[in-house]
């Protein structure tokens, strides 16, 4: 496309002379400017994409894909329902649980609202998220009438241990002679857990079911059935189906997309948004080319019109002035895209060393639910951002090479 005497002249243009530092210095920053923004808006969609993806998984991999719950009362024939879900096509597990708000307290940390959930042990030694960041303990020992697991965070707050004593108080009091008075047990720690986000390492505990069922008095019966499937993406269709196979039995069926629809949209607007504010950055770079290439146009008016003179077409005028434009765009996005792919290979070392280096704390689990930050880089997403890198540095020396080509020798040299 460019034969060797207009790749000869573009990149001796590109190179400045003394006099014409002021161009080269445009050209420099609209390259920085370039590798900026690519590498910026590659950091950030790959950060929104770990976002996403972390809280997705660590929200279905604790709760579920989707619970049936009894309509009027509690689930009282639990194991039969649990069979009929698992013949359902999609589904890969359907386990009987009950759930309930309480009050955490012990006696040398003070108090916090929790989420209790009664399990069966071996239920819970297959969920793989909990079995496999057990932190302190065993679940062997999750068994009987006091055992209870807990997170590190909650443990940390109420400063205890794996062995201490934890008490679950119950909104949901029992009558008496002398009136409404709270349910209250104390429960031992058998195991702390780390699952990695926030929001259930600081308020999630687990009792054995049958201790459970004995706390919230819900008698020999499960508040819900929670539900896990081959593909979360294909919930509403296992869920017609679960319907289908429990036909006749009063239950409600919730899948995480109706829990969570609406913090995942705020999180796919935000994302929508980043994307269009950082492609302005780009946006801006492209114009710092215009400017520096009509510049360089304006600057080369003498050199244009002698290479007109000497027999050079004004296809080849507008190819070597392209060529200037284009290889700014180019090695500007080279440069982000390599940034970008760097950064997000080492972002969690990165933040770390900002951290030890500033003494702040840059990215807050109690606001960011997640103790890490996370980056999932998008193959597709980054060939998205090189492209329209490559594409607005070309559309931006389209017309200075244009103005080039347009330059009438015999004008030029008058003007000298």
């Amino acid at each position: 496309m460019f034969d060797a005497f207009e790749r000869a002249v573009a990149f001796r243009y590109l190179r400045a002379r003394k006099g014409e530092r002021f161009v080269s210095v445009i050209a420099i920053f609209s390259l920085v400017g370039i590798a900026l923004g690519v590498a910026t808006l590659i950091i950030v969609m790959s950060v929104m994409n770990g976002f996403r993806q972390e809280l997705l998984g660590r929200i279905l991999g604790l709760n579920g894909h989707l619970g049936v719950y009894g309509i009027e009362r509690n689930i009282t024939d639990y194991d039969a329902v649990a069979r009929r879900i698992r013949t359902v096509p999609g589904v890969v597990s359907a386990t009987p649980i009950v759930e309930g708000q309480v009050l955490l307290t012990s006696e040398p940390g003070g108090a916090s609202g929790g989420l209790a959930r009664g399990v069966r042990p071996e239920d819970l030694r297959a969920r793989r998220i909990i079995a496999d960041n057990i932190q302190l303990g065993s679940l062997d020992r999750f068994e009987g009438d006091d055992a209870i697991v807990i997170g590190t965070r909650l443990a940390q707050r109420l400063r205890i241990t794996v062995g201490d004593k934890l008490t679950l108080v119950s909104p949901q009091g029992r009558t008496t002679v002398f009136g409404t008075v709270p349910r209250v047990r104390a429960y031992t720690v058998v195991a702390l857990f780390q699952v990695g986000m926030h929001e259930y390492d600081n308020s999630f505990v687990f009792l054995p079911m049958g201790a459970a069922q004995t706390f919230f008095q819900t008698g020999d019966a499960a508040t819900q059935i929670e539900t896990f499937v081959q593909d979360p993406t294909a919930v509403r269709g296992v869920s017609r189906g679960i319907r289908q196979a429990l036909e006749g039995t009063p239950v409600r069926i919730l899948d995480w997309q109706d829990a969570n629809s609406s913090f995942f949209a705020a999180v796919q607007v935000e994302r929508n948004v980043m994307f269009l504010i950082l492609t302005l950055i780009i946006l801006v770079a492209a114009f710092n080319i215009v400017s520096s290439l009509i510049m360089l146009v304006k600057d080369k008016g003498r050199d244009i019109a002698i290479l007109r003179t000497m027999g050079a077409t004004r296809g080849a005028i507008l190819r070597i002035f392209l060529l200037c434009g284009a290889s700014v765009g180019v090695v500007g996005t080279l440069i982000g895209f390599l940034i970008g792919i760097a950064f997000c290979a080492n972002i969690e070392s990165i933040r770390q060393l900002i951290q030890a280096l500033s003494g702040t704390e840059l990215f807050s689990p109690e606001v960011y639910f997640l103790s890490r930050l996370p980056a999932v880089v998008d193959p597709r997403e980054v060939t998205q951002v090189v492209l329209m890198g490559l594409g607005l540095s070309l559309l931006a020396t389209i017309y200075p090479s244009w103005r080039a080509a347009k330059t009438d020798p015999v004008e030029a040299l008058r003007n000298e």
